[in-house]
């Protein structure tokens, strides 16, 4: 299974297909030196593999390394995922 993550900056969405077809994607906006993360979609079929972890874990490394914004966690997942991962609970702004 070839794993492949992007970023579509036009879109403002962060996706991971898996051969080819999308399993999990993490959109959001930027206002200021924030991002919000608005919303994180899997596949129905996909669920319970993960997915939704490695492509909002892909977003938030990505953001870290290469902005200087601050994240905002709108959607329940991605709370969610910073609950599960306190130690990078320093991104996080209100």
């Amino acid at each position: 299974m070839a794993r492949e993550f992007s970023h579509d900056t036009d879109a403002k969405r962060y996706a991971l297909r898996v051969d080819g077809a999308l399993v999990s994607a993490v959109d959001y906006v930027v206002g200021g030196q924030q991002i919000s993360f608005t919303h994180t979609f899997t596949d129905p079929k996909q669920r319970g593999k993960g997915y939704a972890g490695e492509i909002v874990s892909y977003a938030v490394d990505d953001v870290e390394t290469t902005t200087e914004y601050r994240v905002v966690p709108m959607c329940w997942y991605v709370g969610k995922w910073f609950d599960e991962h306190p130690e990078r609970a320093g991104l996080l702004t209100r």
